[in-house]
């Protein structure tokens, strides 16, 4: 793992968060990437004093092109290669498309779709010339509902994967989606999501559902659902009407 780069984007909180501690600990360098300067200055202290790695801190915000094509030129850098790139920021909206507001939607769009197709463009050159890379793309069993736009950009990224697995595998780079459900980070509450109806026995830890994305790259599966919980479910969803998924939306 010497002089080997990890970076991850929504670095500042939840899953990303628990990626780049995970990674650091594998021996990885990280760049933590977000919005918040300080909360990333912040892990990047506790990662260096952890677990003796380097780390960079990467203000960017990725609802801006300008700032995409700055993170983008990171992953390019010959210099310091990037072997682990994971394409963790996200968030969800409330309503439906007709009644969304448009600029959220699109915004909505390019941080689950456009980001990490531009990210990924960048950072896949250099792995298939040197024969090893990955790329996780953190999706949500949602992409295996018919749940709004939330749902579909997930499963965009349940597609990709796939797609990009099947084809660069062979060339030592292998590309996973994680399908997590509910995770104990702060996502919904960022939502203002009552998720007090929710049983406890539907949530999962960050750290567990991290430790399980991270297997299932290195065993070369292109899509993990942690939990058999979670498994039953998204089986369920193949039997279960459209219209029955669309209840409480």
């Amino acid at each position: 793992m010497a002089n080997r780069w990890a970076l991850i984007t929504g670095a500042s909180a939840g899953l990303g968060r628990e990626f780049a501690r995970q990674l650091a600990r594998a021996g990885h360098s990280v760049v933590l990437v977000a919005r918040d300067v300080e909360a990333l200055s912040a892990l990047a202290t506790e990662i260096e004093e952890t677990y003796a790695v380097a780390t960079e801190v990467l203000s960017a915000d990725l609802h801006k092109p300008e700032e995409v094509a700055v993170v983008a030129q990171r992953l390019g850098d010959t210099n310091k290669p990037v072997r682990v790139l994971i394409n963790n920021a996200g968030y969800g909206i409330g309503g439906n498309l007709a009644h969304s507001d448009l600029q959220q939607e699109r915004d909505h769009l390019a941080i689950h779709v456009s980001v990490p197709l531009e990210l990924m463009k960048a950072a896949l050159p250099a792995m298939v010339e040197r024969g090893e890379g990955r790329i996780v793309i953190v999706s949500s069993v949602a992409g295996y509902l018919a749940r709004g736009t939330y749902s579909a950009h997930k499963a965009w990224g349940l597609t990709m994967a796939r797609s990009l697995h099947a084809t660069y595998r062979s060339r030592g780079v292998f590309v996973s989606a994680v399908a997590p459900g509910f995770t104990r980070t702060e996502f919904h509450q960022r939502m203002d999501m009552d998720v007090s109806r929710f049983p406890r026995l539907m949530w999962l830890r960050a750290d567990y559902v991290v430790r399980e994305s991270l297997k299932a790259l290195e065993a070369a599966r292109p899509v993990v659902i942690p939990s058999f919980r979670y498994k039953a479910l998204v089986a369920l969803t193949t039997i279960l009407p459209k219209r029955l998924q669309q209840l409480g939306a």
